[in-house]
């Protein structure tokens, strides 16, 4: 009974506090808008994990696809910075100066490895609300939830009357462990903050006439379903020869069909437990898409239980990647109707072969690596469709 009427009391003040969605860190107000055609654009950057200063490479494209693009809003999916403490501050603000400079509001999530040089995700948000200045959206909306930064950022309709999408960002954690502080695997979304899910889209709800408002979820590591989806079950671990979780073992057999788009380059890492993430969004039925990164190469969209799980590949040149996927995710929202949204993937190939790019000055990649990849990327998605066909009665 006191869990259920805190619930209600945390969404009411969810419903008074939705007029001022985000601060920075000075307190200024931040509201997103639908622009006057309705529409509105995210780019999802996942994976940059570079220290300082960043690679060269990697700043030329994120610089020239801010500037090609003109996203209404950037969302950092984790892993975003990886340099060591004493120059973290520095990294940091070398990676908000890009935002900052090319005038782009930006938010962020947290990855496994942000926080493992020796400075905690708090000391870390405070940067990037320092360094981000009036850009920088990300905030903690409630200290005492499990992780750093999960906060949402509603999106007002084109008239302002309304708001009209919302945008949830969850601290996907690092790693769980067992009683006796032995690592298991990677971490997931927890129970609380799905406590905190629920009685935002709630709070939403109440303010739009009874109706939930549409919304996407952004985190690091992906939603434990996508693995079964993806890879059929073993009937029991068979050591290094299956991927092991709460319970269930899985081969490295994929499911070909069950891709809807995009590539499969690695077997994803998803959190060892599942806290029902995936269940508590299909039942309140308002989150229309979920997109992850932490896996570098992947770029795939699945869809479970009516929701797309979408994978972002890494940005990076400092950790591993595959040129095919290398870059960032676009995603075109339409006010008029949000689920049927569009979203791909800007390679850094594609942005290296146009006019005036400096990408190809620096050695990671050069002007013909670039036109194979995007003729690599044509061969595979066709490849692709022909075995969706060929194996769509193996789901």
């Amino acid at each position: 009974m006191m869990k259920k009427l805190m619930s209600v009391l945390l969404a009411v003040l969810m419903l008074l506090s939705l007029t001022v969605p985000a601060f920075a860190a000075d307190g200024t107000a931040k509201q997103l808008q639908f622009r006057a055609d309705g529409t509105f654009r995210i780019l999802n950057i996942c994976d940059i994990q570079d220290t300082y200063p960043i690679n060269l490479t990697t700043r030329a494209f994120l610089e020239e696809t801010l500037a090609s693009l003109k996203p209404d809003l950037v969302i950092l999916g984790g892993d975003n910075c990886v340099a060591p403490a004493e120059v973290k501050a520095e990294a940091i603000k070398e990676l908000c100066d890009l935002f900052v400079g090319s005038e782009t509001y930006f938010t962020l999530v947290f990855g496994n490895h942000d926080d493992e040089q020796g400075v905690d995700k708090e000391t870390l948000l405070g940067y990037y609300q320092q360094y981000g200045g009036d850009y920088c959206l990300a905030y903690d909306a409630d200290p005492a939830l499990f992780g750093v930064g999960t906060h949402n950022l509603p999106i007002r309709s084109a008239d302002g009357s309304k708001v009209a999408f919302n945008l949830y960002m969850f601290d996907s954690n690092t790693y769980s462990y067992d009683a006796d502080g032995n690592r298991l695997g990677y971490d997931a979304v927890h129970t609380d903050q799905l406590d905190w899910y629920k009685a935002t889209s709630a709070a939403l709800a109440a303010e739009n006439g009874g109706k939930v408002v549409p919304a996407m979820a952004f985190q690091h590591i992906v939603v434990q379903e996508a693995y079964d989806a993806l890879f059929y079950r073993a009937p029991q671990s068979g050591g290094d020869l299956t991927n092991d979780f709460d319970g269930v073992s899985y081969t490295y057999l994929p499911k070909v069909a069950a891709i809807r788009d995009g590539f499969l380059f690695e077997a994803p890492c998803p959190g060892y437990f599942n806290y029902g993430q995936l269940d508590a969004m299909a039942e309140i039925g308002d989150v229309v898409a979920v997109f992850s990164g932490h896996d570098h190469t992947n770029s795939y969209t699945l869809n479970l239980k009516g929701i797309n799980v979408t994978n972002t590949a890494g940005c990076t040149y400092h950790s591993y990647g595959n040129t095919l996927t290398r870059g960032c995710r676009v995603i075109e929202l339409n006010e008029a109707d949000p689920a049927a949204y569009q979203t791909y993937t800007y390679t850094m190939a594609e942005q290296a072969l146009q006019p005036g790019s400096t990408i190809t000055d620096y050695g990671d990649l050069s002007a013909a690596q670039a036109r194979l990849a995007l003729i690599g990327g044509k061969l595979l998605n066709a490849l692709m469709s022909v075995l969706r066909v060929l194996f769509f009665f193996a789901k």
